[in-house]
């Protein structure tokens, strides 16, 4: 509980990827990108190959936050650490990611409003790893996990390719979309108001003085930011998939977006999500964004399909959106439990 770092058992090494994927991105963000990889106590001295756990983080999150320190709470990278230090779980390598866009996130799709960012973590991120340190270059040995849009990404990854990902952890994820989405669209449709219905002027508003000093900055950049990741047009350009004005549904632009609901493609990704061999799932029963009913619907999917009970932890705890950072760990030792050596 102190408020000061200590010398981890294992070694963070703070490394730089240069993506020729996100090489002239429509928003013009950087390609060369910090890279996080952990390696557990014991790999420097040995020879022995490791399970790896890829990282990733929420909406407006960055590589650099997993070093946050707050009150009477140590950061991932520490608690993550002691779960390899004190013996809770065999050594594996963690990988934390950075998905940052111009608006705070990416969602780990492949889009024309942002980037190709689910390729640059699968078919650059992966193998760059895998080149440079000792991991076990197969699926079985290799899980992803992340929470709230990191959660959304933990838990589509694996479907679309379980020849890399072969378990998840997803902490509050988005998903169940009518839920975790209309509410923000109404209140968009009300923030817009003052903006002329243009969600483009407020966004030359927000770039034009401090970050989050107007009241809704936050739904407005999330609804932004994921327009470009669900439902661009062919210009990159982002679509709401509402009437600014009257905040009427678009259907054909918000079908894009149920598109890439994880609840709705269980079942056109069942036979990969059958071989995952392990899936955690949890959320806070209070989520200001309903994700706790997206983690019992993900959960019910899963037993409709046939995953077996024993692969999945599911569960449900008094808690909101925020502060759940202590389950990180908690997922990380079950993993690691459960990937193969």
């Amino acid at each position: 509980m102190l408020p000061w770092s200590h010398e981890l058992s294992g070694r963070l090494h703070q490394e730089t990827i240069d993506s020729a994927l996100l090489r002239g991105n429509p928003l013009g963000d950087p390609h060369e990108r910090p890279l996080w990889v952990y390696t557990p106590p014991g790999y420097e001295s040995g020879s022995a190959r490791y399970p790896v756990i890829y990282v990733i983080q929420g909406y407006t999150g960055h590589v650099g936050m997993w070093a946050n320190r707050t009150a009477f709470r140590q950061p991932f990278i520490e608690t993550a650490d002691q779960v390899f230090a004190g013996g809770e779980a065999p050594g594996c390598i963690l990988v934390y990611v950075d998905a940052w866009t111009a608006y705070g996130g990416s969602q780990f799709v492949d889009s024309a409003g942002t980037g190709p960012y689910h390729s640059y973590l699968c078919d650059e991120v992966v193998p760059w790893v895998d080149a440079r340190y000792r991991t076990l270059a197969a699926p079985e040995s290799r899980a992803i996990s992340g929470k709230s849009s990191g959660g959304f990404g933990a838990m589509i990854t694996p479907m679309l390719r379980p020849d890399l990902f072969g378990a998840l952890a997803t902490h509050a994820g988005d998903a169940l979309y009518e839920y975790c989405y209309l509410n923000e669209f109404a209140k968009a449709t009300r923030a817009l108001r003052d903006h002329d219905h243009d969600i483009q002027k407020w966004w030359s508003d927000f770039r034009g003085r401090t970050a989050f000093t107007g009241e809704h900055d936050s739904t407005l950049l999330i609804v932004l930011g994921c327009a470009a990741a669900f439902s661009p047009a062919a210009d990159g350009t982002p679509q709401l998939p509402f009437d600014p004005r009257y905040g009427r549904l678009i259907p054909e632009l918000w079908d894009r977006w149920l598109a890439w609901d994880p609840i709705r493609m269980i079942d056109r990704y069942a036979g990969a999500l059958r071989s995952q061999r392990a899936i955690w799932i949890d959320a806070g029963t209070r989520d200001e964004w309903f994700l706790d009913l997206g983690a019992e619907a993900f959960r019910a999917g899963l037993d409709r399909i046939g995953v077996p009970a024993e692969r999945v932890q599911f569960e449900l705890f008094p808690a909101g959106h925020g502060g759940i950072d202590y389950r990180y760990p908690r997922a990380v030792a079950w993993l690691a439990n459960r990937l193969a050596r």
